[in-house]
């Protein structure tokens, strides 16, 4: 019988704010807690609900403000309006840093690939994400590639959620 919890042990931090997309956030979330990790949802408010962008609520389990890169094996940024806003965020930029810095998984999907950018860690980096940020992406120095999933080291990205099912695939490899 294969391992049905290859992520036990492991934690995941999961970005929420504002107008995030609902599959790109929920899909990817329940795939790990299915494989065993312990997934904490961080927001600009610990508690706060964040309605998405087709109108489906997430509750975060804390604040951002308060995570720290080293309590944690990966992170997963969904896509949709939201990163936009959080790119903005001193705290959230430092945590992608922290955890690119420690070789730790930095997922992101669709226009989820902003956050990164605005950390300056994909330089060099095998991505894909939304055509509508393919610009954004290559003028970060990330080298496009317009695929399901592209996995290079510890990044894994994908460009929409029809490819969430290659990402989560993606983000189990890494992990496991």
């Amino acid at each position: 019988m294969p391992n049905t919890q290859p992520l036990a042990n492991k934690r995941i931090l999961i970005f929420v704010g504002d107008i995030y997309e609902d599959l790109e956030l929920w899909y990817p979330k329940l795939r790990l807690i299915e494989a065993g990790a312990t997934v904490t949802v961080a927001g600009p408010k610990a508690g706060a609900t964040y309605a998405g962008k087709n109108g489906y609520p997430c509750v975060s389990d804390a604040k951002i403000d308060d995570m720290d890169a080293a309590d944690f094996d990966g992170l997963v940024v969904p896509g949709g309006f939201m990163p936009d806003k959080l790119r903005r965020d001193p705290k959230v930029l430092q945590l992608v840093r922290d955890f690119d810095s420690a070789g730790k998984l930095v997922a992101a999907v669709c226009h989820g690939g902003w956050i990164p950018i605005s950390a300056g860690v994909y330089k060099g980096v095998h991505v894909t994400g939304s055509p509508g940020i393919k610009d954004d992406l290559i003028n970060a120095g990330a080298l496009w590639e317009d695929s399901p999933v592209v996995v290079d080291r510890h990044f894994v990205c994908s460009r929409k959620p029809d490819d969430l099912p290659d990402f989560c695939r993606g983000i189990l490899q890494v992990m496991a």
